[in-house]
């Protein structure tokens, strides 16, 4: 590629969702409202498990990775011009199984709603990492296309797109924040989505990275990324149309049964509405990719903890709109130091008992056990919705003696986590702007 200011992004791996889909049951675009599972990482169901690994040692690999994926983001947020495809390298804590060709080709990839860019790898290879699944042969399908540079989608790349030397095709690279990368040719193809209730829905002419060169921390099991996030290359911007800007996911507790999944919904029934149901606005940030939400402060119990910001970092001044993300690839909860400093003291205090020490020092909040413990009900205020935390949310049990809670401080941007999101019907709605909370047994969703 010629004249190509080459960009370094972080790459998030969120979600990955299994589904299977049966050209007997494609129908081409009519389809506004469907549901599949998201399968967690550390999940029998999922094929990263590991049977040999503990259930502690896959929390202690989340928490990393959780780490890891917030210090990214800190990246994103201090280079926003830099940075225009949101992608953060961390693990990633669900996967997704979707279909791109005429036939079409199953792909098992991970569904982050921290990235836009749906890419997974193509024949022929110049460089690709050793992947389970046939590699895609866009040859061997009848609705494949290549896009040129002046196709409507070739300027949402921004920076990380060029013209190839050999014609007028829309090129791209990726150089992600732990060294892996991808680059190839921005395409269109007919994407598949599947659904619980057996039918599967194509949309035609979706944008897709087509990798022809593509290497580094990726698992031989997934075959690409699915952006779930809020720029207009990713999947449910692209088919905002025929979704109504609308999906909402339900994430079962750590605690639920090995064979059950969570689900996500896109469409009509993705509304989050009904008894209970609470809403928060969506706030534009710098990167449309990430999902802004402003909180004000939180509760325990009847103790009100205003939200303090960032007062030393001008990207993210206190009080400010936008001042924590919601996101469903990190597992743990990031606030600001101060907050969090305030809102550890005032549920220590409100426990009370004896405290013991995280041995790894990831936790600084811990107990040996909360069976003979009151928890308070920690509330989180967004502005407009009060969200009303379980002890699921807040405290996670790390090992047989070790019960700690699953916030940390951050110099930098507070993330919303899928620890507290669980059990939660949570929808967002991007065509109202909003982001709604509807507590629910996930197991029975």
């Amino acid at each position: 590629m010629e004249s190509f200011n080459q960009k370094v992004l972080f790459f998030t791996l969120a979600v990955i969702f299994p589904v299977h889909f049966s050209e007997h049951y494609h129908a081409e675009a009519k389809i506004d409202d469907f549901t599949t599972h998201l399968i967690s990482r550390d999940s029998p169901l999922c094929p990263f498990y590991n049977p040999s690994e503990t259930k502690y040692q896959r929390l202690q690999k989340a928490f990393r990775r959780s780490i890891l994926r917030s210090n990214n983001f800190r990246a994103m947020r201090i280079s926003p011009n830099d940075i225009l495809s949101d992608v953060i390298s961390g693990g990633g804590e669900y996967l997704m199984n979707v279909s791109i060709g005429t036939p079409p080709v199953p792909m098992l990839g991970i569904a982050d709603t921290g990235s836009d860019l749906i890419w997974r790898q193509c024949l022929p290879c110049d460089d690709c990492y050793q992947q389970d699944e046939p590699i895609f042969d866009p040859q061997k399908s009848k609705t494949f296309k290549t896009l040129a540079c002046d196709d409507e989608f070739c300027p949402d790349l921004g920076q990380l797109s060029s013209c190839s030397t050999d014609g007028n095709v829309c090129t791209y690279i990726y150089l992600y924040g732990d060294l892996s990368y991808t680059s190839g040719n921005l395409s269109s193809d007919t994407l598949t989505i599947g659904s619980n209730e057996g039918q599967a829905a194509s949309f035609p002419g979706l944008a897709f990275g087509c990798g022809h060169s593509n290497g580094g921390n990726f698992h031989k099991k997934h075959g690409g990324i699915i952006g779930l996030g809020g720029g207009p290359l990713s999947l449910v911007k692209q088919l905002s149309s025929k979704i109504g800007g609308r999906f909402s996911y339900c994430l079962l507790p750590l605690s639920s049964a090995s064979t059950a999944s969570s689900k996500i919904i896109f469409g009509r029934s993705g509304a989050v509405s009904g008894s209970g149901t609470v809403s928060t606005p969506l706030i534009k940030g710098s990167l449309a990719t990430l999902y802004h939400l402003t909180m004000e402060g939180m509760s325990v119990g009847s103790k009100r903890v205003e939200f303090k910001g960032f007062s030393k970092n001008k990207y993210s001044p206190a009080a400010a709109e936008g001042n924590i993300i919601i996101d469903s690839g990190t597992t743990l909860t990031f606030l600001p130091q101060d907050f969090y400093n305030d809102v550890e003291s005032a549920l220590k205090s409100a426990i009370g008992g004896e405290t013991t020490t995280d041995p790894r020092r990831i936790f600084g909040l811990c107990y040996s056990s909360l069976s003979n413990l009151q928890i308070p009900t920690v509330t989180a205020h967004f502005t407009g919705a009060d969200v009303k935390l379980q002890p699921l949310n807040i405290f996670i049990q790390v090992q047989e003696d070790l019960v700690c809670f699953s916030m940390l401080p951050t110099q930098d941007l507070g993330i919303f986590g899928n620890l507290a999101q669980m059990n939660f019907l949570v929808g967002y709605d991007l065509k109202n702007n909003k982001v709604s909370f509807k507590l629910t047994d996930c197991s029975k969703h």
